[in-house]
C-alpha cells in the first residue's frame, strides 16, 4: 500500500529529529572525552582543572606572554553579589588553590589585586573568601592590594579588609557596614480574610518562629536578632582590627551602614586613597614586590571548560530558559533566602 503524504512527513519528521538528538548527544561525548584529557594533560590524571588562565594587561595595558619563571600578580575579580554566580568562597577557594598548580607551582604568584565592584551579599561567602585571602597573604608571604572600581558595599568592602591596600577610583562609593536578612512578611490576615486556615506541624521550641501563615508571637524575633547582632560584631571587628585609621565608636554610632563617596571614605579611614586607576594600581603593586619593568604578568583565571559552557546556566538548547524572563533584584534572589548579608540595599 501507498503511504500517504501525512505518514511520509511525520516519519521524515521524526527520523530527523532523532537525527538531531544522536548529534548533540554525540558532541556531548566527544566533549566530555576531549575535556577530561585535557584535564589530565599535565602528567596528573588525578587532578582536575576547573579554571583557564588568562593574561590580563599590565599596568602598562600590555598583555604579552613570557617565559614560565615571570613573576605574576593575580587579579581576582570580586564584581557583583557575593554567593551568587562564580563569586562563592568555593570558587574563590578553587581559584587560590589552581594558581599554586601547574605552571604557577614554583611560587610564581608574587602579589594579590582584587577588582572589586560589589554590593556585597552573604555573610558566610564574604567572611569565608576573607579568611582565604587571609590564609594564603599569610602562607605563602604575598601582598594583597585593593582596586574599588564602583561599588564596595557591605561583603565587598569585608573582602576588601583582607588587603593592605585600598585604592578606589575617584567616582567610587564605600561603606555599608551592616547586617540584613530578607525581608519576612506576614500573611495571616489576608487568609483570615478569605477564610483559608493553615497548619504547621513541628516539635521544638521556637521552631516556627515567624511563621508568616499565622500572627506572630512577642519576641520570637529575638532569636533571630541575636544572631544578626553576632555577625554584626563579627563585621565590625574585621573593619576596625584591618583599617586602624577608622575609628571603632564613631563606625558603629555616625558612620552605621552608610554608603560614602571615595573621598569621604578615605577621611573616615575605609579605604587608603582615591583618585587612582586600575593601572596605576597595578604599577604600586608591582614596586612593592620590587618589579619596576614591564618583566611580569598579569593573570586572571576564568572558567572555560567547553563543556560547562555547553551544559551551562547561559546555553538555552540545556537548561530549558527562555529569553523573556522576570529579572529579580539580587536580594529577592532564592538563594540569598534564609541568610544573613552583608548586602547594600538601596
Amino acid at each position: 500500500m501507498k503511504e500517504s503524504i501525512f505518514f511520509s512527513s511525520i516519519r521524515s519528521f521524526f527520523i530527523a529529529l532523532f537525527g538531531i538528538v544522536g548529534l548533540v548527544l554525540g558532541i556531548i561525548l566527544v566533549l566530555a572525552l576531549v575535556g577530561a584529557i585535557s584535564g589530565t594533560s599535565e602528567g596528573e590524571p588525578d587532578i582536575n582543572y576547573t579554571y583557564t588562565p588568562q593574561i590580563a594587561p599590565n599596568a602598562s595595558g600590555i598583555r604579552k606572554s613570557l617565559s614560565k619563571d615571570a613573576p605574576v600578580i593575580l587579579k581576582l575579580n570580586v564584581n557583583g553579589v557575593i554567593g551568587l554566580g562564580p563569586l562563592t568562597r568555593q570558587d574563590v577557594s578553587q581559584q587560590l588553590t589552581e594558581s599554586r598548580e601547574r605552571s604557577f607551582k614554583d611560587n610564581r604568584v608574587k602579589a594579590i589585586l582584587l577588582y572589586i565592584d560589589s554590593p556585597g551579599g552573604t555573610a558566610v561567602d564574604a567572611d569565608g573568601i576573607y579568611r582565604m585571602l587571609k590564609t594564603y597573604k599569610e602562607t605563602h608571604k604575598v601582598p594583597v592590594y585593593a582596586f574599588v572600581d564602583g561599588l564596595c558595599a557591605s561583603g565587598g568592602m569585608y573582602i576588601a579588609c583582607a588587603a593592605d591596600k585600598i585604592y578606589s577610583s575617584d567616582v567610587s562609593i564605600v561603606g555599608s557596614v551592616g547586617v540584613i536578612m530578607p525581608t519576612i512578611m506576614n500573611f495571616s490576615q489576608i487568609l483570615e480574610k478569605v477564610g483559608v486556615q493553615t497548619m504547621t506541624l513541628y516539635d521544638g521550641k521556637g521552631k516556627d518562629n515567624l511563621n508568616p501563615l499565622r500572627p506572630w508571637h512577642k519576641g520570637e524575633e529575638d532569636n533571630m536578632k541575636s544572631v544578626i547582632a553576632s555577625f554584626y560584631s563579627d563585621f565590625v571587628d574585621v573593619v576596625v582590627s584591618n583599617r586602624p585609621a577608622l575609628d571603632k565608636t564613631k563606625l558603629i554610632n555616625d558612620y552605621g551602614a552608610n554608603i560614602f563617596p571615595s573621598l569621604t571614605a578615605k577621611e573616615y579611614g575605609y579605604i587608603d586613597q582615591t583618585g587612582y586607576t586600575l593601572n596605576k594600581t597595578l604599577k604600586e603593586l608591582a614596586e612593592a614586590i620590587g618589579i619596576h619593568d614591564d618583566y611580569y604578568q598579569v593573570v586572571e583565571f576564568e572558567n572555560k571548560s567547553w563543556l560547562s559552557q555547553l551544559l551551562g546556566g547561559t546555553n538555552t538548547l540545556f537548561n530549558g530558559q527562555v529569553t523573556h524572563r522576570l529579572e529579580l533584584t539580587p536580594d529577592l534572589d532564592p538563594r540569598l533566602m534564609n541568610q544573613c548579608l552583608y548586602l547594600y540595599r538601596p
